[in-house]
């Protein structure tokens, strides 16, 4: 694949795990609310999940789908799965029936684990596995060994990550084992990651900065926590308990983060470092963070999923060029192109290309949707990732966010489109005109619908068919939408109409 370094066969996802467990067997490499593992704990549950799927027939480049909380036996499931040569799709809980059946007719698994079977039943007619009763047969398997499959070579797929985009269904960014490791290993050094880090984890590895933190880790050979089931009231308690150095952060996590700080009497827990991605921090929770956690840096970051990530500033530099989100991960390059393809000079704002060994092959089963976003250089034949994010950069190439161009959008952290949460509103009965708007200043993400349903009833609705961050705050019944000569909604009188009626009124 274009731009990817020579990777030795054994470079692959479980190989980190074999490495990190033959340094550093004894060091704890992963904890969840119900316990830790060892290196060498991690390993042998790995090799006992390889023996389970061997037994079950799973082979390789088979999808493994999985929808279940962050624990260390999803983290075990993982390195198996990779071990197998198969490839792991992790699921967000919280995703509904609604994008279930698209999500699993496109990623057509061969196996399927859920914690919540049922839900997952409306989507599928292959059998659903409940993750207790799996965990409870691999366990049994322990000590086996599996008969090794062939081995899986660095370009192949290690995972499929559903993101929203600019369709309704969520699409897949394929993640190979090379482009998986090559931004690790780029992320961990321009991060500087301690091999005596403890990073303290909220986030579900269903998102790829959760993921990736599994990853980073354990190429560093350092201690993850998986936090994601701790009352948010205990959080500061628990960073004590387990000596968080490390704690990847969004906007609305930093901002509970600053609360809880500011309401606690006790020493703060030994952060080193927050860092950030999902969406830009605001100047006054990075001042605040800073307040509360004296001496630890707050980094900066850009990127997607397509490339796991575009920019990171320098620990070093957090306090330097405010608004900037850093440069290019090393051995990777950003071009700012103008409408006519051709690069802009520093200071001109155009969409932001990306070129580098972490660029992603495209999306699962989607031709057309990667033909548009993964484009090859007329003139050198590279493949670019063209972000459909507007920025900027500087004289001394530091990376410059400006905005997006479509309807993409992120809250509370989590990536969405428009197009998706109106065809949400659609699939409701007795719904007949639907646009969602984006936040924008004060207002939150706001949907405006033709309907003879109250307002709450359709609230309601979606929250069965999103998950918690898609649905909007406000709905508002129109007696009929305000169309361009073309038919499509004006999305501008819209926002003009529902900013004429909100005024502190509710749903």
């Amino acid at each position: 694949m274009d731009g990817i370094p020579e990777l030795s066969p054994d470079d692959t996802v479980h190989a980190l795990l074999d490495a990190a467990a033959a340094a550093r067997g004894e060091r704890v490499a992963v904890r969840d609310a119900t316990g830790a593992w060892t290196y060498a704990e991690l390993l042998a549950a790995s090799h006992a999940v390889d023996s389970w799927l061997a037994e079950g027939g799973v082979r390789p480049g088979d999808r493994v789908l999985v929808q279940a909380r962050t624990t260390r036996e999803l983290v075990a499931l993982f390195y198996g799965v990779s071990r197998r040569g198969a490839v792991f799709v992790p699921l967000n809980p919280a995703m509904k029936a609604f994008h279930l059946r698209s999500v699993v007719e496109n990623a057509a698994p061969a196996l399927v684990v859920a914690d919540h079977v049922e839900p997952m039943r409306e989507a599928t007619t292959l059998p659903v596995h409940e993750t207790g009763a799996v965990w409870r047969e691999i366990t049994a398997h322990s000590g086996r060994t599996a008969p090794p499959p062939a081995r899986p070579a660095p370009t192949d797929l290690a995972a499929l990550i559903y993101t929203s985009g600019s369709t309704a269904a969520p699409k897949a960014v394929m993640t190979p084992h090379a482009q998986t490791l090559f931004a690790v290993r780029a992320l961990r050094d321009a991060l500087g990651y301690r091999a005596d880090d403890v990073v303290f984890c909220r986030f579900a590895m269903s998102w790829d900065y959760g993921l990736h933190k599994v990853l980073i880790t354990c190429a560093t050979r350092a201690e993850l926590v998986l936090a994601g089931d701790e009352s948010d009231l205990t959080l500061l308690r628990r960073m004590r308990e387990t000596g968080a150095t490390v704690v990847p952060i969004v906007p609305s996590f930093a901002a509970m983060v600053v609360a809880l700080a500011n309401r606690d009497d006790a020493p703060p827990p030994p952060v080193r470092m927050f860092t950030n991605t999902g969406a830009a921090l605001p100047k006054p929770t990075i001042d605040a963070l800073r307040a509360a956690f004296p001496g630890a840096r707050v980094v900066r970051q850009f990127g997607q999923t397509e490339c796991k990530r575009v920019s990171v500033m320098p620990p070093g530099e957090d306090g330097e060029r405010p608004g900037s989100v850093g440069l290019p991960l090393p051995g990777t390059r950003v071009l700012i192109l103008g409408q006519d393809g051709e690069p802009l000079p520093a200071g001109q704002v155009g969409e932001i290309v990306v070129t580098g060994p972490h660029v992603m092959p495209g999306y699962w089963r989607a031709p057309e949707q990667t033909a548009a976003a993964f484009r090859r250089d007329g003139r050198t034949g590279v493949v670019r990732l063209h972000t459909g994010d507007y920025g900027h950069l500087d004289d001394d190439g530091y990376l410059y966010f400006d905005g997006r161009r479509d309807e993409l959008f992120k809250r509370k952290g989590i990536r969405m489109s428009t197009v998706e949460i109106e065809a949400a509103a659609l699939d409701v009965p007795g719904v007949h005109a639907a646009v969602a708007l984006p936040p924008a200043g004060d207002r939150d993400l706001a949907l405006c619908v033709v309907t003879e349903l109250a307002p709450q009833r359709v609230l309601r609705e979606l929250a069965r068919r999103l998950e918690p961050a898609k649905v909007p705050a406000t709905c508002r019944v129109l007696d009929e939408l305000p169309l361009s000569p073309h038919g499509k909604p004006e999305r501008k009188k819209v926002a003009m109409m529902l900013d004429g009626v909100l005024d502190g009124a509710g749903t």
